[in-house]
């Protein structure tokens, strides 16, 4: 025992973050093949359960197997727990039950736990982590009542609070599961509910918040005002609300008069899906329309919009808004032939803006590598699809226009590792597989510069 602890001991904490989220959707897939987890009573192929595992631990969405249809409800309430632990992260998990108990948090685990929140600073990381926490449950069980309104005329009190509580949670931590495969049909997510006002808006506004981040939410909620927040939360916001709107305004034009998607709708309808559609491409994985059926540069500018993601210290993926955000400032600045690159008064660190383009270029290195494996290994798959399928698992979307459950199992397995490589972050793992073999005296050579000719 005291082996391991110690063996655990000379683990970085991107190292120890990794192995963790593994352990746990290994677990949950063991649990979820069993037959107390499947509606028929019968064992579930474990490839099958292994991928819905990943994508309920990295809050993605993408499914091969109905989740309303398929999952008992043992299945049901294992998957939404996977969901919470993979929104909130398993080390703030840890941590409350930690505080719950009464046990001190030590430096090695608060150190854990600003990696996994992403921050900068230590100090106060305990603090921060009660405070999402608290956060957290009250955001999702004022959704889940909220949503529980519009479920329970339809689903009786116990069905309606437990389709409201399942939604919330699902939408806050920006999965995309849906129960609505028994109602609709399976694999139809909200697409029965594209009229509907309280719940498009309900989960689109679950949607955003989660993907805000949880430091800007917190920051917003002690300074009330704009003027008086960080950079960071500026910078988050000013950059999610330009891609709100971006995404509302192509979305609403390009689909207008598609009678497949938003065309034969009124004019309620039409708005209410394409403020939904933008607001889930923060990674959420929810639709109110068929995306198999959107026109080309509709799904074009999805491609995009999944990219670019959610916002840092949050329960979406994608390279995330703030990444984008410093990488357009850093190209402006330069052509306008300044020194320093800044925002709202503030200027941004060399450190900053060589992470931004390292995630980048990971994030789009992976993506061509990952379209072209996929065509390969699935050649039942147009290329435009499995561009889709590819970007929709990497960035932990859970959209999909190709259907998931086509893939064959090498595809599967691809999807898996583009779900675990954006959920965990490819930068996180990369740097936990390098950090093995280089030693720390190479980082202190310091070695002649050398001019290289650029453009």
């Amino acid at each position: 025992m005291h082996k391991n602890i110690r063996f655990l001991e000379k683990w970085s904490s991107v190292q120890i973050i990794t192995v963790g989220f593994l352990f746990i959707i290994l677990l949950g897939a063991a649990i979820l093949s069993l037959p107390i987890s499947s509606r028929s009573g019968q064992w579930t192929n474990l490839v099958d359960s292994l991928f819905t595992a990943t994508s309920a631990v990295c809050v993605t969405g993408l499914v091969v197997l109905d989740t309303a249809t398929h999952w008992s409800l043992f299945g049901k309430v294992v998957i939404i727990s996977l969901i919470q632990i993979g929104g909130l992260g398993f080390m703030t998990i840890a941590t409350m039950i930690s505080l719950i108990r009464g046990k001190k948090i030590n430096l090695k685990e608060r150190l854990l736990i600003q990696e996994s929140l992403n921050q900068i600073d230590l100090s106060g990381i305990v603090s921060l982590t009660r405070k999402i926490i608290l956060m957290v449950f009250i955001i999702e069980s004022v959704g889940g009542i909220l949503l529980s309104i519009s479920f329970i005329p339809k689903f009786g009190l116990i069905g309606g609070l437990a389709y409201g509580f399942f939604h919330s949670i699902s939408a806050f931590c920006n999965a995309g599961f849906d129960l609505m495969g028994s109602i609709s049909g399976e694999f139809s997510s909200l697409t029965s509910f594209y009229d509907n006002s309280f719940i498009m808006i309900t989960v689109s506004l679950l949607i955003i918040l989660g993907g805000l981040g949880y430091p800007v939410i917190l920051d917003v909620l002690k300074n009330k005002r704009f003027s008086k927040l960080n950079v960071h939360s500026k910078l988050v916001i000013t950059s999610t609300v330009l891609l709100l709107l971006v995404g509302f305004v192509f979305i609403f034009g390009l689909e207008y008069n598609n009678p497949d998607t938003l065309g034969n709708m009124d004019m309620k309808g039409k708005v209410l899906s394409s403020i939904f559609q933008t607001s889930t491409l923060r990674t959420a994985g929810f639709n109110s329309i068929d995306l198999a059926l959107t026109k080309e540069p509709t799904i074009l500018l999805m491609i995009i919009l999944m990219l670019i993601g959610a916002s840092p210290a949050s329960t979406g993926g994608g390279i995330k808004t703030t990444t984008v955000a410093v990488l357009f400032l850093t190209v402006k600045d330069f052509l306008c032939g300044k020194d320093e690159i800044h925002i709202f008064e503030r200027s941004i660190s060399f450190d900053s803006i060589k992470k931004a383009i390292v995630i980048f270029f990971i994030a789009i290195f992976i993506f061509i590598v990952g379209t072209l494996v996929l065509s390969i290994t699935n050649p039942q798959f147009s290329l435009i699809e499995c561009v889709f399928e590819v970007m929709s698992a990497y960035a932990t979307v859970g959209l999909s226009i190709g259907g998931s459950p086509n893939l064959n199992t090498i595809g599967k397995f691809i999807i898996m590792i583009l779900m675990f490589l954006g959920r965990v972050g490819s930068l996180t793992i990369f740097t936990a597989i390098l950090s093995i073999n280089i030693a720390k005296k190479d980082k202190n050579i310091r070695r002649p510069k050398g001019k290289i000719i650029i453009g």
